[in-house]
């Protein structure tokens, strides 16, 4: 199932439903919205209680889940991206967070913040924890999982280097592009088996593979429900492949007008263009 989010007509309230090709079936209003599908656990249309249907054309898609109660990302989780950071392994994963307020949907824009110079891009596989829980040992963690969505990690450089701290400088508003859907973990066999890219106006500038991760989602869950509760609707944002405008030669950071596109096997793309603010 694919999980979306969507407004109608003039409307920027959102409503949860289900993407069929060119169609969205409505959820609401037996669910406020997709944290409480994601809540509930559901995850086909025949427990879902569904109404009425648009066409794809005639609704606004949001991102998916617009008030999750955190967003976990982690750092330097591939080992050629830590290389070309030029930063250790690490032994650990590398634990900050992005802020709800940075969330846009798929074609929703990047503003380029005016004190900022350094905007950068991140392609990332994201899940979306379904049952919560504390100290959830790894060999559990499908039983955690409701499903994968795609996130842009856009990130302040310069902001990032001033302190030791990331989560500001992953956080101006827009600079947590999500979407387009939430694939439901049962249509997808192996999310560690999942190509991963990310193009500028058709140029490639990120291309791996989710198998090149150091922490893998077990390992995430584990370690993370170790010191905090996971809840329902937390997403953990699993890091980000080589390639990054900060890692190459000259470095190439975001420009107004650009538009980048992250693909993931499975999972779709989600397009975002690029404005100044």
């Amino acid at each position: 199932m694919h999980l979306v989010s969507f407004s109608v007509a003039d409307s920027n309230v959102p409503r949860p439903g289900v993407l069929q090709s060119d169609t969205v079936i409505d959820l609401a209003p037996v669910y406020d919205d997709t944290l409480a599908v994601i809540a509930a656990g559901i995850t086909d249309l025949k427990s879902a209680a569904a109404h009425a249907s648009h066409k794809l054309s005639e609704i606004r898609l949001l991102a998916p889940v617009s008030n999750p109660p955190r967003i976990f990302a982690i750092g330097l989780n591939y080992r050629d991206h830590a290389a070309e950071a030029k930063m250790a392994l690490p032994s650990a994963p590398v634990v900050f967070f992005k802020l709800p307020t940075a969330i846009v949907g798929d074609q929703d824009a990047i503003v380029l913040p005016q004190n900022s110079r350094e905007p950068d891009y991140e392609a990332e596989l994201a899940f979306v924890i379904g049952k919560g829980g504390y100290r959830i040992l790894a060999t559990a963690w499908r039983e955690h999982v409701y499903g994968y969505t795609i996130i842009n990690d856009v990130s302040a450089r310069d902001v990032q280097r001033a302190t030791s701290q990331w989560s500001l400088a992953k956080s101006f508003p827009t600079y947590c592009p999500m979407g387009p859907a939430i694939v439901t973990a049962d249509e997808v066999a192996d999310p560690h088996q999942l190509a991963i890219s990310l193009s500028i106006d058709g140029e490639t500038l990120q291309n791996s593979n989710t198998r090149e991760l150091i922490f893998k989602i077990p390992e995430i869950i584990e370690y993370i429900s170790s010191i905090t509760p996971l809840l329902p609707g937390d997403i953990v944002s699993t890091g980000t492949p080589s390639g990054v405008g900060m890692g190459r030669t000259p470095q190439r950071w975001l420009q107004p007008g650009e538009t980048v596109t992250v693909t993931i096997e499975g999972l779709g793309s989600l397009t975002n263009p690029v404005v100044a603010e």
